[in-house]
């Protein structure tokens, strides 16, 4: 495309977020340039997403996710690099069933009236309509993501994927069957892994009962918090050590309300210092007592059923709910004496975090992966520091505190929705066969009579695959081997657990490799106060709607900046209309320059000739802000960026360049105004780039009106470091102008002076450099100080009756005859030599502490004696003042 194909002088006068977002995406997409080449002569870089669930909308949690991840790969891609995104969403088990469950309980009906299959249907209806919602909310938030590879946990590949992780590592013996005690969530009937358990601090109570010993000598006491479950208690247990206990050991008690003769065990679990160091045993509802009960090989007896319920076990307390017979079981203990004593007791109870239903330890068959020998690997790798690297890095001790302290995974879970199983039982010989294929005859005898485990898997197996199993897996397509492993996995703190380490176990035992190079750690966006979003609170906050209200290039850029790896930001309104205004300051920049660039072509682009001071400086800036902004974004530092972007393009281009170019686009020099045209334009191009990650549709709005070279800012090259564009002189010669400008300013505002009138200035130089940055800046200083009479030189003398003001290299007069209050401005120095002596004090107290300078970087201690001197120069010269006006 030829530079003047999308070259349009005329810019709307306000920028409409609105209008950027709907045309400019649509360009994007349309055009392919989200799309991945594969191309083997570019390094790739592999970003996959985060798979949102597809519960619901996504929330502001993702929508700062989801940007950093779009800022990386906008640089990468503007880098050259072969950068691929990849979509994708989550079936979200338990989550989604739940969702569509309470959905059929609005219309009065069960999965159960449905049947599996038809259920299994209408899940399907819901996952394809936020599907849909969510591809909109992604294309709104601008996300240059590759459509091309979208994937889903239960689409074909992927299931595939899924059944040769089962089958392998259950060849391997990683994978088995058996009963155990599990975490149960009665309310959605399912099992849950350890990590899916939330723990809370609840008042409750501590009940003693007395179980009578069955020869008639007395009683042991036990003490618990769940006095229903002694329905099925199968010992009671002591220290082996306790002396009070020793000659009971191998008796029996009778257990109350049962009748049920159980024996005392001693045992090195129990805790002697607690309640009477006699603790019930219930090994099919604790999973200490069900440890404790495979020692002792004692029964394990269910007394509950998967609602919660009490179940046949449970006697005349069948049917009730396990808190309904709690306080029954107490009551009826209380009549019978056996219940002796209820104290208060805070203890930590378990909470489904799917739910919100408290967790009942519940003995289960289930199917577990065996977590140790998959840990290995990572442990050693972790320790060596071979493995992924954790930004911030102090989430790399939180990663490996855990993956050492592993336990078995329960992955089966009693839903409809999700993997099923590949474990087929056959009712003929009572064998089962595991296959990646489905199963019509038994392995073992032949039969057809064989039916598949009703147990789908855990969720968060077919997402631990995602890094690869997107890319093809188990197939080693062209796509795999060209895009993994991936570079940066981009995720919260609150699943390390859940996800990270399960990704990088699997990885690493079924591609031989980490699945990312990085973990970037996002933290929560809270609300104003602190406080985490909830539906609770109702203090959630809908992306969708600060993007109707202020644009998604203002959300983008509040949120991605608000942000350092690893902590919090609380979201503010504020801080996004900041953000607009920002958006509002570039546009309005960009359009005066594009106002005074009528028929001006990117082949006139010329900046190595015939530069002015402000020319040289602003082009040093940019060519700093390039190294930096650069450096930051390779070390994910985002919060920097946002910083070190706004001030060059708000105070330095905005309030300065621009300004300063005013002189010579009004001016009759054709030569100047070319130069001025130039360094705008490559300016205003090169800033457009920096910022396009942050904020993509303003920046290519302002770009396609720019002279400029190619199709989209989107595939533009990346600025780079330019040697030849260093001026240091230019930048301490313009530094001057500023400050000079900046003390004129201040000066006819204390005083009350428009700058509208005319003033005397006096500008006494400290060497012949300083004086010859003053002529080359002079008609600078003429344009923004606006004076009648300009005098600068090395010698002036300090007139009487004159605000003034001390610079580095320079002392500014303005002699007020008639308009200054001489006791105000002795008043004003004065306090000006405060500030001064305190900095004096600060840098000298610095300088003197042999700590700072024997270990500090010699540059710096350089800095700080630099502003020593600095500051008693400006001292010694505010003191002369000083006496000079009150003599």
């Amino acid at each position: 495309m030829s530079s003047q194909e999308n070259h349009e002088i005329e810019m709307p006068t306000k920028y409409d977020p609105k209008a950027a977002e709907s045309k400019w995406y649509p360009f994007w997409r349309d055009n392919g340039y989200f799309k991945a080449e594969r191309n083997p002569d570019k390094k790739p870089f592999t970003i996959v997403i985060p798979p949102p669930n597809v519960t619901g909308n996504l929330h502001i949690g993702h929508a700062l996710n989801n940007t950093l991840q779009d800022i990386m790969i906008r640089f990468k891609r503007m880098q050259g690099f072969d950068a691929l995104w990849l979509p994708g969403m989550d079936h979200a088990g338990i989550a989604t069933q739940a969702r569509v469950e309470g959905k059929l309980r609005e219309e009065g009906i069960s999965r159960y009236d449905l049947g599996r299959e038809e259920f299994v249907e209408k899940v399907w209806e819901w996952k394809e309509h936020y599907a849909d919602v969510i591809r909109q909310q992604w294309t709104k938030m601008g996300l240059s993501l590759d459509y091309s590879r979208e994937r889903f946990t239960l689409d074909e590949g992927l299931s595939r994927a899924v059944r040769e992780v089962f089958v392998r590592l259950f060849e391997k013996g990683l994978i088995y069957r058996g009963k155990y005690i599990i975490n149960w969530d009665p309310a959605t009937r399912t099992a849950l892994s350890d990590i899916e358990v939330e723990y809370k601090d609840v008042q409750g109570a501590l009940y003693h009962l007395r179980y009578p010993l069955k020869d008639g000598s007395g009683f042991i006491e036990v003490a618990t918090t769940r006095p229903e479950t002694m329905l099925g208690d199968t010992a009671v247990a002591v220290h082996p050590e306790d002396e009070r206990y020793k000659a009971l050991v191998g008796k029996t008690v009778i257990l109350p309300i049962v009748g049920r003769e159980i024996p005392i065990v001693a045992d090195d679990y129990v805790d002697r210092e607690f309640g009477s160091g006699a603790v019930k045993i219930t090994p099919a509802h604790d999973p200490n007592d069900f440890e404790l009960g495979l020692r002792h090989n004692l029964a394990q007896i269910l007394v509950m059923d998967e609602s919660g319920k009490m179940n046949g076990n449970a006697g005349a307390y069948q049917g009730q709910d396990r808190f309904e017979c709690r306080k029954n079981i107490v009551r009826d203990m209380q009549e019978q004496g056996i219940l002796f004593k209820i104290e208060e007791h805070m203890h930590s109870v378990g909470h489904s975090e799917r739910s919100g239903a408290v967790v009942e330890p519940y003995l289960s068959t289930q199917w577990f992966v065996k977590m140790g020998p998959l840990a290995e690997q990572a442990i050693a790798d972790a320790k060596s520091k071979q493995g992924v690297s954790f930004v911030p890095d102090r989430f790399e001790k939180i990663y490996l505190h855990w993956i050492e302290n592993v336990r078995d995974w329960c992955i089966s879970r009693q839903l409809w929705w999700g993997h099923r199983i590949p474990a087929w039982y056959c009712d003929s010989c009572g064998e089962m066969t595991v296959s990646e294929d489905d199963v019509h005859q038994c392995s073992h005898c032949g039969s057809q009579d064989i039916k598949q485990d009703d147990d789908v898997l855990d969720t968060w197996f077919s997402s631990a695959l995602w890094p690869f199993s997107t890319l093809g897996w188990p197939d080693e397509t062209e796509d795999l081997k060209h895009f993994y492993p991936t570079d940066v996995l981009v995720t919260g703190y609150d699943i390390i657990y859940f996800w990270v380490a399960r990704m990088i176990f699997t990885a690493l035992e079924f591609t031989g490799k980490n699945p990312f190079k990085y973990v970037l750690i996002t933290g929560l966006v809270r609300d104003a106060e602190g406080r985490k979003m909830s539906k609770s609170l109702g203090n959630g906050v809908d992306p969708m709607e600060v993007i109707e209200k202020y644009g998604a290039d203002a959300m983008r850029y509040m949120l991605a900046t608000g942000c350092t790896p690893g902590n919090d930001q609380r979201f503010r309104w504020e801080r996004v209309e900041a953000a607009r205004n920002f958006a509002n300051k570039i546009w309005n920049a960009s359009r005066f320059a594009l106002m005074n660039m009528e028929g001006f072509t990117y082949e006139e682009i010329d900046i190595s000739a015939n530069l002015g001071i402000a020319d040289k400086w602003i082009l040093h800036r940019l060519n700093e802000t390039i190294k930096e902004t650069t450096r930051l974004l390779d070390n994910f530092e985002y919060g920097e960026v946002g910083r070190v972007l706004y001030n060059f393009v708000w105070d330095e281009l905005c309030d300065w360049y621009i300004e300063a170019a005013k002189l010579p686009l009004y001016g009759e020099d054709e030569a100047a105004k070319k130069t001025t045209r130039s360094v705008l334009a490559y300016v205003l191009d090169q800033t457009m780039r920096l910022l396009h990650p942050f904020m993509p549709f303003i920046t290519e709005d302002i770009w396609q009106h720019l002279p400029h070279k190619g199709g989209s800012v989107i595939v533009a090259e990346w600025p780079v470091y330019r040697s030849e564009l260093v001026n240091e002189e230019a930048v301490q010669q313009m530094n001057l102008l500023i400050d000079i400008i900046r003390s004129v300013r201040n000066i006819r505002a204390e005083v009350n002076v428009p700058m509208s009138k005319k003033i005397e200035l006096l500008i006494k130089a400290s060497d012949d450099t300083v004086l010859s940055y003053l002529e080359g800046g002079k008609a600078y200083i003429e344009r923004f100080c606006n004076p009648e009479l300009l005098k600068m030189n090395t010698d002036l003398e300090a007139p009487d009756k004159a605000m003034s003001s001390v610079l580095t290299g320079a002392e500014l007069y303005l002699p007020l005859a008639g308009l200054i209050d001489i006791e105000q401005e002795v008043a004003r120095l004065e306090k000006e030599i405060e500030t001064l002596n305190a900095e004096v004090e600060r840098v000298q107290k610095k300088l003197a502490n042999k700590g700072f300078v024997d270990k500090a970087p010699a540059h710096i201690v350089e800095v700080e004696k630099a502003k020593e001197k600095d500051y008693l120069d400006k001292q010694a010269k505010v003191r002369a003042r000083i006496q000079e006006l009150k003599g």
